[in-house]
């Protein structure tokens, strides 16, 4: 994956780097400032510094561990995305620990997106990219397993009918495929319309819902009940 061409006045994406391994953190701090456009806006050692430093240098995406001293990464990607933060970071989740759990977790509490440690550089630098655009960075498919095997967690024991979903019926329709783990491209097959016009839908979707990604829209719709 070849890293896109910076243009001229643009700025590039600020990375916070946070690990408890200072070789492993040096690594991605190194591999990370040699691209034209990415910066280290900061590096740190647990997750309770990385709260208090992504108050104060403000990145675009954190570079979060999972298992670290004083505040795990779970609990600090929490604080830093999670639900009712005023000023979410996007966090990108890197760990050795390939485990179920750890990915839905980390996903739960408002990560971006997940990649092992032994990622190639370029995959790295793919996520930190991706997820500094706003998209999510973890297959549909995997999405879809994970939500689907931990649902009984996520939807309210009280849950019904889902009530007061202010999409269309086709927008609904499309939520129901993203949940269901389908790309863009299955989802116009599918649907037989364009995969421009599947965009604009899956756009229109995270917008009403204030939904900031497709992850959160899959979590979204087990919790509606929309998908089982």
């Amino acid at each position: 994956m070849t890293a896109p061409v910076t243009s001229p006045g643009t700025s590039p994406i600020r990375v916070l780097v946070c690990d408890d391994q200072v070789l492993v953190r040096t690594g991605l701090v190194t591999i990370i400032d040699a691209q034209p456009d990415l910066e280290v806006a900061g590096e740190c050692g647990d997750g309770q510094a990385a709260v208090d430093l992504a108050a104060r240098v403000r990145p675009d995406v954190v570079v979060m561990d999972v298992r670290m001293p004083v505040l795990d990464g779970i609990e600090a990607t929490r604080l830093l995305a999670g639900a009712g933060v005023p000023h979410p970071v996007k966090v990108l989740v890197v760990t050795t620990f390939n485990l179920d759990e750890y990915v839905y977790e980390a996903l739960r509490a408002g990560a971006s997106g997940f990649l092992l440690k032994d990622a190639p550089p370029a995959q790295l630098l793919h996520g930190i990219r991706t997820v500094g655009a706003g998209a999510a960075l973890l297959d549909p498919e995997v999405t879809r397993r994970l939500v689907g095997r931990y649902a009984a967690r996520i939807r309210p024991a009280d849950s019904g009918a889902p009530q007061d979903i202010p999409l269309t019926p086709r927008e609904l329709e499309v939520l129901r495929l993203i949940a269901d783990g389908f790309s863009n491209s299955e989802i116009a097959a599918t649907l037989v319309i364009s995969p421009e016009t599947v965009k604009t839908f899956v756009s229109r979707i995270l917008a009403k819902l204030n939904l900031r990604d497709r992850v959160q829209a899959v979590v979204y719709a087990y919790r509606q009940g929309l998908v089982t």
